[in-house]
């Protein structure tokens, strides 16, 4: 019989982050191996504790949660989220203007869903979350990137931005605090970037899971508060800040002029319609974790254990050879570059297959975040710092032998 042949809409999506690397490591545990992964955002297996309010919210509303709720929300939890957007600056937010779903992943598939004509170009960051790139093709159209490089902090140059706008361009997508360079964008930039949207009427997309996550002197700037009347939808959730990953609760919230984006925001009801509603038992969550102390800041303050593995991280490129970092002021991980000038030859993903293969470490190549002739590679702050003290010895095992031209792993990885 024919084999079943996926559709071809899958033919350029990737998510590298749970792909090949990631099978392979399974397979390797399996064997009995101890595997250190570095490779995802999941604090719960990083001994990570989701706040016991959250737990104990859920835990009072059981009895509540057991019948489909309303496609946009909990109306106690969008209540929640609008009055958080408010007070951040946000305009034109009400509690009709919020969705919550399944996780920011879902989110981010409906926004572009209701937006997007086959062909619409968007703008996206170079490194992305590879997320928003599949869901864009999947969604018919074609991501334009704009770079964010490491000799500008990997913030972007708005000129570049604007001048990849075309007739077909329909929207601007941020990510900030940045996944996965940790970059945080000042209100200056933030500034210059609605402007772009408003000269060329772009809906701006702004993922802010990780608002709160900031190191040191780090600011964040909600990007609502500086878009005013421009159309904005901001993402945001529990599952970074507050820990709750597998709780699959995030929201979008969209902002400014309410005539231009009425249709837009009927189209983004339709879509949460079709798929009933998100999780009910979690978003009884939302409220107390929006309105409850917060219990991130004793994580990323000096001591904190957030705060002291990128003190590690910061610390273990400084001890190499090979390796350069811009140090992350935000978010969850690190995305050090391997100097051209000791490694002119690198290759991002024969790196990371011999570090797994030749060291138990589990990375994800700088490629797998539509990096054109990447040299970095993304890890998170999530293990203990000792942990990746001495995954850093590890990585400079491997780059020594890269340098003196040891052969690679002779094991292919799969696609």
């Amino acid at each position: 019989m024919a084999p079943i042949e996926p559709s071809t809409h899958l033919a350029n999506v990737r998510y590298d982050i749970r792909g090949a690397l990631t099978r392979r490591a399974r397979d390797l545990e399996a064997e009995g191996r101890p595997i250190i992964k570095l490779n995802i955002g999941n604090p719960a297996r990083y001994g990570f504790d989701t706040p016991a309010h959250l737990r104990e919210a859920i835990a009072t509303h059981l009895g509540d949660s057991e019948a489909y709720g309303h496609e946009q929300g909990l109306e106690e939890a969008r209540a929640a989220i609008a009055e958080q957007q408010r007070a951040r600056g946000a305009r034109g937010v009400e509690v009709e203007r919020i969705v919550i779903g399944n996780g920011v992943s879902e989110l981010i598939d409906i926004s572009l869903r209701a937006l997007l004509q086959t062909g619409d170009a968007v703008l996206l960051p170079s490194p992305d979350y590879p997320l928003w790139s599949a869901a864009t093709i999947l969604n018919g159209g074609t991501p334009r990137y704009y770079r964010c490089l490491p000799q500008n902090g990997h913030l972007p140059d708005p000129a570049e931005i604007e001048a990849l706008v075309t007739p077909r361009t329909r929207a601007l997508v941020l990510i900030n605090p940045n996944n996965p360079t940790g970059a945080v964008y000042p209100r200056a930039l933030l500034e210059q970037l609605v402007a772009i949207a408003a000269r060329h009427r772009l809906l701006l997309l702004c993922d802010e899971i990780y608002d709160e996550i900031l190191y040191d002197d780090a600011v964040f700037q909600p990007l609502a508060d500086v878009a005013g009347e421009v159309p904005c939808v901001s993402f945001g959730g529990l599952s970074k800040v507050h820990r709750a990953c597998g709780y699959r609760i995030g929201w979008m919230s969209l902002s400014g002029d309410p005539a231009r984006t009425a249709e837009y925001r009927d189209a983004l009801q339709l879509l949460a319609a079709l798929r009933l509603c998100a999780n009910a038992t979690a978003q009884w969550a939302v409220l107390p974790a929006l309105q409850g102390a917060p219990t991130i800041h004793a994580l990323t303050a000096p001591g904190g254990r957030l705060h002291e593995a990128r003190r590690a991280v910061i610390e273990g490129v400084a001890a190499s050879d090979y390796l350069q970092l811009v140090a992350p002021e935000g978010a969850l991980y690190a995305f050090p570059a391997v100097r051209a000038d000791r490694l002119p030859l690198f290759d991002d993903g024969d790196f990371a297959l011999r570090l797994l293969e030749r060291e138990s470490v589990l990375v994800v190549p700088g490629a797998s975040f539509n990096v054109p002739c990447s040299r970095q590679f993304r890890l998170t702050l999530l293990p203990p710092p000792h942990d990746l003290r001495e995954v850093f010895v590890r990585i400079e095992r491997v780059l020594a032998r890269m340098a003196a031209g040891q052969p690679a792993p002779r094991m292919a990885v799969a696609g």
